[in-house]
């Protein structure tokens, strides 16, 4: 894991360079290397993972001498590739994944190589012969890079903050990202916060050259949904959780080449459990888990970690995070992030990333498993509610979904609740769901995931201004696919890589630990859609990864997972009244909220009304972030 940066154009300025490779140390502080010529540079901050030697470092050059490698990442498969290349005659010098990175694009050329690279990755190779310069990033957009390009001028970064130092980007706020932000948590790629400034969308090859930029796509999740499959569909689910369980395996064997010490986060749930529990099936060692807990009983699941990894026979760490130390680690962690970003599981992310640190240099992450199995509500949810409309009629819908919404929260946390002993409550409590399935109920499937899962319904009220592009979530659809289904896609689409897989990234890398993901290998994802929905998804009861669990069940017992999903947040709308209320006003005042473009009045009266008792903390807290996101970065 890396941090690469370049440069392609004229005006280059040896001392910005520089500043701006400086500025990713945390992605890379074990050595640093650049190379330039004429007017091309690139530059790369070095996470020593395999083969430590100075054979692995880079800026990393041909034998021939032709073409120049900066790489951030890891290729799961370059053991396979580096046989094949070596029958083929060529000779190695050492062993890192990023020679046979190299030279795959040497031999067979990038855009054949980059379709076999099973990993993940964000890269840039310069061909000395052309002067022309390709940069690629992995197929499920787990390694980030950004890109800006103005004429003949081109650079590129594994974080936006460097780009900023460039005179030729403009800087100013993208208003259609921003309201994307405030509906979503964060800014969804091609965009990025900044109007100068581009995301390069997973599975993408840019390739510039004399000034002309062209994109195309190597890798499209959507050509890989729904594809059929006879001997998958009629598989059993036991039938089907082997074949997972040997994919899964050998994808967290390879997850596991490292030179350096190596662990797993472990909440207890699902998918992390099923990582550890394979890694230790794997391992001659006991792994070493890291796990962090709350105090607030609602959100801890660490006595579940703790549970899990006795019966794995793991290496436990376990850290309990203390509000006391809120006011000064929010800010802190929302800086790690170069555009605004509210997902508040950032925080604990980021502090069992820091625990982990210092300990290993690689964990391994359960991420992915709710997105390609089906664990979200909503999913199964879906199927029920689609039935349901058909029998109420729209009208119907709207009415019962009015005459849900009309009932007093109190009403399902306080008696519904614990009548039904808080079997369907989740970390949010029950009206927070009876909620979200009333707006499922009474709006049309085209806006039902707009409707359920924006933060901010109407960002315009709030920004004052109309979204000219449609970005992101909103601007996908998939009628042909079931309601389920459709969901799943979209949540693959943009959720995943650009909240998911983003915080995991900034939080990780931000004390220079490399989170290795084994459930999202391109490979694996496109398997996962060959799948019937009858081995992910209950018809009764509320839960999803059938298959995924049939396959955890052979390792733990099936007593210490079933329970309601909790999910990695904090008990945010608590401590905004509390610990991080002092903070937030200083943020909310209102010529700073009006210099940023947001409607004061707005902003005042969602305050107010959470602080007299109702929730609005996820509303707040993208305000917050974005506030908090200005102060860090736009003030450089």
């Amino acid at each position: 894991m890396c941090g690469i940066i370049g440069w392609f154009g004229q005006g280059y300025d040896q001392g910005l360079a520089s500043s701006m490779c400086l500025s990713l140390k945390h992605r890379g502080p074990d050595s640093w290397g650049e190379w330039h010529e004429n007017d091309v540079w690139l530059a790369h901050r070095r996470l020593a993972i395999l083969d430590l030697s100075p054979q692995g470092a880079q800026p990393m050059h041909s034998p021939c001498g032709r073409y120049v490698l900066s790489f951030n990442g890891e290729i799961y498969n370059y053991k396979d590739l580096r046989y094949e290349l070596e029958s083929q005659g060529y000779q190695f010098r050492g062993n890192s994944d990023s020679e046979v990175m190299l030279a795959a694009c040497v031999v067979w050329g990038v855009k054949p190589s980059v379709k076999r690279f099973e990993g993940m990755f964000a890269f840039a190779i310069y061909d000395r012969d052309e002067r022309s310069l390709y940069v690629a990033r992995d197929p499920m957009g787990i390694k980030p890079l950004y890109y800006a390009q103005l004429g003949k001028q081109f650079a590129f970064s594994s974080e936006l903050t460097p780009l900023l130092s460039l005179s030729w980007v403009d800087k100013s706020i993208d208003q259609d990202a921003l309201s994307s932000y405030f509906r979503y948590l964060c800014v969804p790629s091609p965009a990025s916060i900044i109007n100068g400034v581009k995301k390069l969308q997973p599975g993408s090859l840019l390739w510039f050259k004399n000034g002309e930029l062209k994109n195309e796509s190597y890798w499209n999740i959507d050509m890989h949904s729904r594809v059929a499959s006879e001997d998958v569909s009629r598989m059993s689910l036991h039938e089907a959780a082997d074949e997972l369980e040997v994919r899964l395996k050998r994808s967290i064997k390879q997850h596991m080449q490292s030179d350096v010490p190596y662990g797993a986060f472990l909440s207890g749930g699902v998918d992390s459990s099923a990582v550890v529990a394979l890694m230790q099936s794997e391992s001659s060692r006991a792994v070493k888990t890291f796990s962090i807990g709350f105090s607030e009983k609602s959100h801890d699941e660490s006595i579940h970690a703790r549970a899990i990894a006795k019966h794995l026979g793991t290496d436990h760490h376990e850290l309990i995070m203390k509000s006391d130390d809120l006011p000064g680690l929010v800010p802190k962690v929302a800086g790690f992030f170069d555009e605004p970003f509210a997902d508040n599981s950032a925080i604990p992310t980021y502090l069992v990333s820091q625990f982990a640190r210092k300990s290993v240099k690689v964990c391994l992450s359960g991420d992915g498993g709710d997105e390609l199995f089906g664990g979200y509500p909503r999913y199964f949810w879906a199927q029920r509610i689609e039935k349901l409309r058909q029998r109420l009629s729209p009208r119907g819908s709207k009415v019962v979904s009015q005459l849900l919404r009309a009932i007093p929260r109190p009403f399902w946390d306080k008696i519904v609740n614990p009548a039904f002993k808080y079997k369907f409550s989740g970390s949010e409590g029950l009206a927070h769901r009876v909620d979200r399935f009333a707006r499922y109920l009474g709006c049309d499937r085209t806006q039902a995931y707009a409707e359920t899962m924006s933060i901010w319904s109407n960002p315009e009220y709030l920004l004052n201004y109309t979204p000219k592009i449609v970005l992101g979530a909103d601007a996908l659809n998939y009628p042909q696919l079931s309601w389920a289904d459709e969901m799943m896609l979209i949540d693959q689409s943009t959720y995943l890589q650009n909240d998911i897989l983003t915080k995991v990234d900034r939080a990780s890398m931000a004390v220079s630990l490399e989170a290795r993901v084994p459930l999202l290998t391109h490979s694996l994802v496109e398997w996962a859609w060959q799948l019937e929905d009858s081995l992910k998804l209950s018809k009764t009861g509320d839960h999803g990864k059938l298959i995924l669990r049939e396959v955890l069940y052979r390792y733990v017992p099936k007593k210490l997972i079933e329970r309601p999903k909790q999910g990695f947040g904090m008990p945010v709308g608590k401590w905004l009244r509390g610990p991080l209320r002092d903070w937030a006003e200083s943020l909310l005042n209102e010529k700073d909220l009006e210099d940023s473009g947001l409607d004061f009045d707005l902003v005042k009266k969602v305050w107010d009304q959470h602080q007299s008792g109702e929730d609005h903390q996820a509303k707040i807290w993208t305000i917050l972030m974005y506030r908090q996101w200005q102060k860090n970065v736009l003030v450089l």
